[in-house]
């Protein structure tokens, strides 16, 4: 009679851990993504190459990659568009699930949240009038009006160097207020000038690679810091698009050249 207790509460003990087990997976599972079998992506939607529309439809280079991350974690993509400098402030909002906006990797940042491995360097550019022949290295936007978003890297950087920052939402307000000449110039991604110089030809603008003055940094997607899980399957979904050449692929796609390597 004793043995037949024992043995069914040995049985009693397995399926009660392996309900709890069960419970516990799946609760982890939830607290992923902010809702379940969907990964919700915030970015700016007007920063081309990065993310952008094309006859109404969104695309761009974050746009295909965090496509092929979310179908490989299994999950279905949202995306959130907002302007840059309430785009991280939005994601500590839980907003979205993860950020894939040409975010770089700074030490401030990594502070209060998780970036998964790097997937593509920016290469700073300075953006200027053609005419201006006082503005060739970074030394020489000390004082000057730069048009900058004041919570980006470029922005960080201008200020830096001794600029007067004339705050911009985004490269296209930037942009405008270069060419009318409301501002001396900007600081900006290589490729998102290019895409903008292709769209606006006739415009009388230069951008000088500042790579030796400023080396190339790293970006990657930006994750709530409590969200460890979900870097872990962001950085392994990254490492297979990798290997598998997808990456690089993406990048010559958009910007011409492999800009996921130093």
């Amino acid at each position: 009679m004793k043995k037949k207790i024992i043995v069914t509460v040995i049985a009693l003990i397995i399926v009660i851990t392996a309900v709890l087990s069960i419970t516990t997976r799946r609760s982890s599972q939830k607290s992923e993504t902010i809702t379940s079998g969907t990964l919700t992506i915030g970015l700016e939607g007007t920063y081309a190459p990065f993310s952008y529309r094309q006859n109404g439809k969104l695309t761009g280079f974050e746009v295909e990659l965090s496509t092929k991350i979310a179908k490989k974690l299994g999950l279905k993509p949202k995306y959130v568009q907002t302007k840059w400098d309430s785009l991280i402030a939005g994601l500590g909002a839980k907003r979205y699930d993860v950020v894939f906006n040409d975010v770089g990797i700074t030490a401030e940042r990594q502070k209060n949240y998780r970036f998964s491995s790097p997937y593509i360097y920016a290469k700073t550019v300075l953006i200027k009038p053609t005419s201006a022949t006082d503005l060739k290295t970074l030394a020489d936007i000390k004082g000057k009006k730069m048009a900058q978003s004041t919570t980006s890297n470029f922005g960080a950087l201008a200020k830096k160097s001794g600029a007067e920052i004339v705050a911009v939402p985004g490269i296209t307000e930037a942009m405008n207020m270069v060419t009318t000449g409301r501002a001396d110039g900007t600081l900006n991604d290589m490729g998102a000038y290019q895409v903008w110089k292709k769209a606006n030809p006739s415009a009388k603008t230069t951008a000088i690679d500042l790579s030796k003055e400023s080396p190339a940094s790293p970006a990657g997607a930006l994750i709530n810091k409590n969200n460890k899980a979900l870097q872990e399957k962001i950085n392994q979904a990254l490492t297979d698009l990798r290997a598998d050449g997808t990456l690089k692929s993406l990048s010559i796609k958009y910007f011409n050249t492999d800009l996921t390597v130093k």
